[in-house]
């Protein structure tokens, strides 16, 4: 005798779309139906349409975050040792910006502190570029890790960068069909995708860089609160100490938009150098990791001056198979935007940057299109400096000549030079707030 599922798709897509919760039961019944294919695509896509337009309270999101982590493996590292004492782990989450290369500092920052950071990272869709997608420009890269071969990284060198894999399947399959229903934007729907993969990857404290501004997919600070918040509430409801902070991301971080290019620039960080942006937010976030792994008495700083970030990134890499001794992917064609006159660099608009650096081959359209690893835009005048009439201000880089064209114009509009009558650029803080 068949037995009959507890619930159903269309009463719970009823049910959301009229206002009401969804049980906890429910939940788990639909993100478990939905990852094995009992729940069809179409009424997953009603129901997150219901979600949106009604959206979730805070017990729910725990709930629906709770169940896309049960749907994969939750990895544990409480257990990890080095020297005979316990390891702290923690990691770090950006919810995507321009030019936003951090994580590659970062991780050999806190590891060469003492912390160990595992690091699940994904691939860059539409106009954020994605870690994976950065590293793999370098020869031989390889993110896929068994967890044996994690926990073995983790120990030896302190830190590692990896694809999800079998984390929160449930979560992949969910942000596909929101990609394509125009369902990305619900809070509490953005807030269970970063913190089911995160909460599964087995970190004991999480830092989370909320971006705000153009080049972010959070306009406003009051959006990008209330998201901080949401996921700050999920961290806690599963144990994981979180701290969220608030970031500026009108204007690209750094001068390297792209790839390769953005590989390069964090390793001229990594050797005590690159633009102070860059430093300052890797530093900051450094600082903020190792607080709540218990390791604020350890110094970020000094690990840039002193060569043992360089030395924890270059394990890293050769740990995962890369060998930074191959140059970089270089492009087959270049273009330079030069100034028409002389003056002062205004703002420059992160989301142009990102478009051109899209157009030209560094992002992708659609999941598994492969980028070119050597495509991207270089920022040769930061807002506020003086320019020159002839002076480069922008580099556009591609392997594929006939992309200029439509790179130009996505740039275009996206900065303006200054004269004498106008009111030069002000300074925008780095660091906005921190959530809690």
């Amino acid at each position: 005798m068949s037995t009959l599922p507890p619930f159903d798709a269309p009463t719970l897509i009823a049910a959301k779309r009229d206002g009401h919760r969804l049980p906890d039961a429910a939940i788990d019944w639909l993100i478990d139906g939905y990852t094995r294919g009992a729940v069809a695509e179409e009424q997953m896509a009603a129901l997150l349409m219901a979600i949106y337009l009604r959206g979730m309270d805070a017990e729910e999101t725990v709930r629906w975050t709770a169940a896309m982590i049960a749907s994969g493996e939750r990895m544990d590292f409480s257990d990890l040792r080095r020297n005979g004492r316990r390891l702290s782990t923690v990691d770090k989450h950006s919810t995507g910006g321009v030019g936003d290369k951090i994580t590659l500092p970062l991780v050999a920052v806190v590891a060469a502190c003492g912390a160990a950071v595992p690091s699940a990272s994904g691939r860059g869709l539409g106009h954020t570029g994605g870690t994976l997608d950065k590293l793999e420009s370098i020869a031989g890269f390889d993110a896929t890790l068994s967890t044996a071969r994690l926990r073995e990284q983790l120990v030896g060198v302190g830190a590692a960068i990896f694809a999800a894999g079998a984390l929160a399947p449930a979560d992949a399959k969910l942000y596909a069909l929101r990609d394509i229903t125009s369902t990305v934007e619900s809070l509490p729907l953005i807030a269970s995708s970063v913190m089911s993969k995160k909460l599964a990857e087995g970190a004991g404290a999480l830092v989370l860089d909320v971006k705000v501004g153009s080049g972010a997919f959070m306009k406003s600070a009051p959006q990008a609160r209330e998201l901080a918040e949401i996921m700050v509430g999920l961290g806690a409801a599963h144990g994981v100490r979180t701290r969220a902070l608030l970031t500026d991301m009108n204007t690209p971080l750094g001068c390297a938009v792209g790839n390769a290019i953005e590989v390069a620039e964090a390793l001229e960080v990594l050797a005590g150098g690159g633009p102070a942006d860059v430093v300052a937010l890797t530093v900051r976030l450094a600082q903020e990791m190792l607080t709540l792994a218990g390791l604020d008495k350890r110094d970020p700083v000094a690990t840039l001056s002193d060569g043992t970030a360089m030395d924890r990134f270059t394990a890293l890499v050769a740990a995962q198979g890369g060998d930074l001794g191959v140059p970089l992917p270089v492009a087959a064609c270049a273009e330079t935007v030069t100034a028409d006159r002389g003056g002062i660099m205004g703002d420059i608009d992160a989301m142009a940057v990102a478009r051109a650096a899209w157009r030209l081959g560094a992002g992708r359209s659609r999941p598994g299109e492969p980028v070119q690893h050597a495509a991207g835009v270089r920022i040769h005048r930061r807002p506020g400096e003086p320019v020159a009439a002839g002076e480069t201000l922008f580099t556009l880089y591609t392997d594929t000549r006939e992309r200029f064209g439509p790179a130009c114009a996505e740039l275009d509009g996206g900065y303006r030079l200054l004269g004498d009558g106008d009111t030069p650029p002000v300074p925008r803080p780095l660091i906005l707030e921190t959530t809690p």
